[in-house]
This record gives C-alpha cells, structure tokens and sequence, in this order.
C-alpha cells in the first residue's frame, strides 16, 4: 500500500470513529444520461424544443419588440445587438476575438463572451448552425469555464477549457441543474469591462451575502436565486430596466406586487407612498456597496495604464452610491440606430431616458445609476457612433477605432467627421434590498438637503411643506 493510500484510509478511519461519515459526492439529474459530452448535439438529442425555444429569446438574439420604447417605428426590434451604449459602445464592431498587448497578454474577447453562443452570431433563424451554436453549459453547468480559440477558416469560437480533457469535460458537463445566482452572476456582474462595472446592483456578493447585504438573496436569509422572480416558460426572461428594450414577449409581468402586497406597511401614510413612490427609493437606500461601479465613462480621453499594459476610457468609480431618482412610468425613450440623438436642454445626449412625470398617475418616482458618459456624434447627421474598443485596449488609437466603428455598425467608409458629447443613462436599480429596519426614514428625504431634488421631480418644494401649511 503506497503512503497516499494510506493517508487516505487513515482518514477515513478516524471519521468514522468520530462517527463522521464521508461526504457523499453531489448527485446531478444529468450524470447517467450520457456517457461522453460531444458539445451541444449533445443536449439536443433531448433538448431540440428548448433549444428552439431559446433561439427566439433576448438572451441569445439579443433584440426583440419592444413596445415600452416609445420612440421606435412599427414592429422596429431592438437590444443588445443594435443600440449604443456608453460602455464598450456595441457589439457589432467587438463581437470576438483575442486582442493581446505587447506582452502577449490577452486584454478583450469580444461581447460574445457573455452570449449564450459558441461564436457565430445570432441571425433570428431556425438552423442546425444556430442550434449547435448554443452554449447550454453556459447557464446550466457548475463550474464550467470557456475560452476563445482560433478557427481554421480564420475566424474565433468558444469552447470549453477542458476540450482536450474529455474525462473533465465529461465530468463538468455533468453537472446541470437550474441556474444558480453564480451562474448568472458571471456575465450580469462582469459586463462592462470588469466586477459590477456596469450594473451598479449587481454584485459578485450576491453570489453568497449575508442578509444586510440583499434581504432576498442572502444564504443565510430567503436565499432566492435569480430564477425566482426572473424565470418564466420556454427560456423567457421576466423583467427589464428602464434602458434596455421591452421584456421577452408573452414574458409574465415583474414587479414588488409579484410577492408583496400594494399596501403592505400597515402605516397609512406609509402605504399613501407606494401610490406614487417604488420600492426601491426606500430599500436601496444605496449600491455599489462592495465593489465600485462606473458613474462616468469618457471616451474621449484615451488613459494608459501602464501595470496592465493597457488602454481605456476615462472612467470614474463610485462606492455606496446614492440613487439618483425620477420618475417612471414603465416606458423609456433611447437614442436609436440612424436617428439623430435625443438631446437635452443643456445639449447632453439622452442614451436612454425614462418616461414619465409628476402628472402622469402611472407614474412612480424609482431609483435609478445615472451614468454618464463622453461619446463620438456624427456631425451631419446626428447620429450615435459606436466605437471598435477591443484594439484600442492595445494600440490605443482611439480615431482608427470610431472610423472602425461607424464603418461596421452603418457601412460609412471613409473619413468620419464626428464630435464629441456629454451622454446621460437612466439604469434602474433593483437590486441590493436591505432589511426593513435599515430601509430609508422620513426625514432622508423630506429635510433641507435630504437626497430629493423635488424640483427637478415637479415640486415648487419638499410636499411635506405643503402637507403642513
């Protein structure tokens, strides 16, 4: 007997005497149902119906109807895949590949990354192409990893870390369930160049957070996965936020109401708020509570971070950020592909805006990340530029990149003539509840320099004043 087997016997041995059992292995609905994993034709031989299923989903195509975007044209589908944002602009431009620095160390993979694919893009069509293109390890795997390789047409994909490793494979590919909070959280928490970037309330904590942290999440609390409120049938995704486009059509509602009751303080004057005011104002009294979010993200000056041996926009973090609030009505108006920006008063771009006021009685005051941002125009027509990000990470030519990127997403080649502008986004925030007895008092909002603006929200003053002259 070799010392290792030993070591392993007296292990076993002294748990035994202590009346400890070994562990027994974790058991996977889907560890007898097929001896090797040969990539997605794998799971269809089950799962051709969810898989199509899929395939119709803003989760894969990335765009959909969306009636709740007021400004757009009849039947005009919109997402991911065809509007600007103030991040890493579109995918269009950046979709894959393995952009290096000059010390061969890869900075960018492309927004395919977080795409539930293995590389080609989403088309809308029924195809075995598209079919086999679904990456269902993604969502429904513990612990399964990806990288980006080169094809021999010249071209990227996705595959497995443990491709050449069929036992590992086999053994990671194994283990389906449902998805996890951590399995959503590795895309919805990374996007946007790094840990809760983008979001702001979606935090890798949330994986595994204690109760003051997220009152629904928390392990040891409710311990609700995502799924909970956001899954519905056929692969829909209930929910949006006020920049995105619409829900998944046939998608259920989403909203507090699904488990709490429109009245559910027992306080009247309480209960008189959620007339007029979300959930949300009161309990997230912050976020970005752990790591810090992107507030400010200025393309128009390039910065080298020479530890990386990279370049970025000019970004500015924030932590424990204060909600900006405005009102909302369900609707949102955005900057839209080959239409001229929307602008405000002051001139700044509206990438996306939320509809709504203190007239509109289907209007509620939300909480909301006010991103702003410095993003390239086209001059004569007005029109939102995306730029190709992923090369200037390594070269840092920020021209060569615009002109990359109007030429890709509108065909313009050629010299572009473009100018700078200040953007603004409204994100809802929904994430990150606290517990009741930390949820915001009165007088956080209604005192001289409370966190509203009331005038900004349509108020001569604070309506308490009023309330009590």
């Amino acid at each position: 007997m070799r010392i290792t087997q030993i070591g392993s016997f007296m292990v076993v041995l002294l748990a035994a005497s202590a009346g400890l059992a070994p562990a027994a292995p974790k058991q996977y609905a889907h560890q007898e149902y097929f001896e090797h994993y040969e990539g997605t034709q794998t799971c269809l031989e089950c799962h051709e119906q969810e898989a199509e299923n899929f395939l119709h989903t803003r989760h894969y195509r990335w765009k959909g109807e969306s009636p709740e975007i007021v400004n757009l044209e009849p039947d005009q589908e919109i997402g991911k895949a065809n509007v600007i944002n103030d991040f890493c602009t579109n995918p269009t431009p950046n979709w894959i590949g393995a952009v290096k620095n000059s010390d061969g160390k890869i900075l960018a993979r492309g927004c395919s990354a977080c795409h539930a694919g293995q590389g080609v893009r989403p088309n809308g069509e029924i195809s075995r192409e598209q079919l086999e293109n679904i990456d269902c390890l993604l969502c429904h795997a513990s612990g399964y990893r990806r990288e980006v390789y080169p094809t021999d047409d010249g071209g990227w994909e996705w595959r497995p870390i443990l491709w050449r490793n069929q036992r590992g494979l086999d053994s990671v590919a194994k283990r389906i369930s449902l998805p996890t909070r951590k399995m959503c959280l590795r895309c919805h928490s990374g996007a946007g160049g790094g840990q809760n970037f983008k979001r702001g309330d979606l935090e890798y904590a949330l994986a595994d957070c204690e109760r003051d942290f997220d009152v629904h999440m928390a392990s040891d609390g409710l311990d609700m996965q995502c799924i909970d409120c956001h899954a519905d049938e056929d692969h829909r995704v209930r929910g949006r936020g006020s920049d995105l486009g619409g829900p998944e059509p046939k998608a259920a509602d989403l909203s507090c109401e699904n488990c709490h009751d429109a009245q559910p303080h027992a306080v009247a004057i309480l209960d008189r708020h959620t007339r007029r005011v979300d959930c949300t104002v009161c309990h997230i009294p912050t976020f970005a509570k752990q790591d810090p979010t992107d507030m400010v993200r200025d393309w128009s000056t390039p910065r080298f971070h020479e530890e990386a041996n990279k370049y970025s926009a000019t970004i500015t973090f924030g932590k424990d950020v204060v909600p900006a609030y405005a009102w909302f009505n369900g609707k949102s108006r955005v900057s839209l592909q080959g239409k001229p920006v929307l602008r405000l008063e002051d001139g700044t771009v509206g990438i996306a805006l939320p509809e709504g006021s203190r007239r509109d009685r289907a209007s509620k005051i939300h909480a909301f990340k006010l991103h702003r941002g410095v993003m390239p125009v086209l001059k004569d027509r007005q029109w939102l530029l995306p730029i190709a990000v992923e090369e200037f990470f390594a070269n840092g030519r920020l021209e060569e990149a615009v002109v990359e990127g109007a030429r890709s997403f509108y065909g313009i080649e050629g010299e572009v003539d473009y100018e700078w502008a200040p953007t603004v986004r409204y994100m809802a925030i929904n994430h990150e509840v606290v517990p009741a007895e930390r949820a915001l008092q009165c007088l956080d909002c209604h005192r001289e320099g409370g966190r509203m603006d009331w005038k900004a929200l349509g108020y001569e003053k604070d309506p308490l004043l009023d309330a009590i002259d």
